[in-house]
């Protein structure tokens, strides 16, 4: 029983809301909070939306009313449940980017920082040059590639998490490559070395398990920026076409001539549910950067005994 508590305590999530304390622990308790609202939307849509996401009705434009919650669109779509299947898309979206991403990004930074020389000396130019790509332009080129003018459900989400996930795999090959490059070095892997272990067997066994704990970390940041990254194919008219899936970007391009006419829920509701999302992930994840970060757990330590301190000094004054 111990062991499964102490396994639950060191969860990425948990251990950090357990160091937390004032303000940072609100921020993360927030983060979490949306972050599941998030999750939960899109596991559950197929309940929670009373239409379909390409469902269209005769009455356009129409104000929110006991037959459609939060509206209609200029085209007929229901807001409310397209709103709720485009956290579904997003999510897709946001599993197929992260899951790439990672899987070439640790492999990639294992081989480099272990091997090292000119596979080292090549992987980082590779990696440094991606970075002079705008990431909305290579999103839109390589929709277009995918795609070939065929934005289905899809087509657009492989295409958008394709285009992401380019973008991504420097960040986890960065910092994977430092994490091996300074483990390859600790007494344990020479260890492995000196009683003749393959380097396959060190990289496996050795380093990956000790070089991938800040993954949690990188993973909720870059989870918000892909899906604005989506939202934004979707506004420049990249993204899923609203026949196959619901998306964000889509519908708030579609409402700003409504919101010159004094339609408001046809972009007020997509547009509130995507901030909410990358609200949520972002305090997620930067609430965890810090926690994670030894200097801000002490000084946060230092700054909470000191304020105890001046507590009890405080009411020794006054009973004096």
């Amino acid at each position: 029983m111990e062991t499964k508590k102490s396994l639950f305590s060191r969860l990425p999530v948990i251990s950090q809301l357990k160091k937390s304390v004032g303000l940072q622990r609100g921020m993360l308790i927030a983060g979490i909070v949306l972050t599941l609202i998030f999750l939960l939307t899109a596991a559950l849509a197929p309940l929670i939306a009373p239409y379909g996401a390409s469902e269209r009705f005769d009455e356009t434009q129409a104000a929110p009313s006991s037959a459609h919650l939060w509206g209609t669109t200029a085209g007929g779509y229901d807001v409310f449940s397209r709103t709720i299947w485009g956290a579904q898309t997003a999510f897709l979206v946001i599993v197929v980017a992260v899951a790439l991403s990672i899987f070439l990004g640790v492999i990639l930074g294992l081989l480099s920082g272990y091997i090292g020389g000119w596979l080292d000396r090549i992987l980082v130019v590779v990696a440094d040059a991606i970075y002079a790509f705008p990431t909305l332009l290579l999103a839109m080129v390589m929709s277009i590639a995918i795609s070939q003018g065929r934005s289905d459900m899809w087509s657009g989400i492989f295409s958008s998490a394709i285009s992401i996930t380019v973008v991504f795999i420097p960040q986890y090959f960065r910092v994977i490559r430092a994490e091996t490059i300074r483990l390859k070095a600790e007494p344990f892997v020479e260890s492995a070395i000196v009683v003749g272990a393959s380097s396959v067997r060190i990289m496996a066994r050795h380093i990956y398990k000790n070089a991938t704990r800040t993954l949690p970390l990188i993973f909720t940041l870059n989870a918000s920026e892909a899906i604005l990254t989506l939202a934004a194919l979707g506004f420049l008219g990249f993204g899923i076409e609203p026949s196959s899936a619901a998306e964000w970007g889509y519908d708030l391009n579609h409402a700003q001539s409504d919101a010159t006419s004094g339609i408001w829920w046809t972009g007020m509701f997509p547009g509130l549910a995507m901030v909410l999302t990358v609200l949520g992930l972002t305090l997620l994840g930067e609430s965890m950067n810090d926690l994670n970060d030894p200097r801000l757990r002490g000084r946060k330590r230092a700054e909470k005994k000191a304020r105890k301190n001046n507590g009890k000094n405080k009411k020794e004054l006054v009973d004096a």
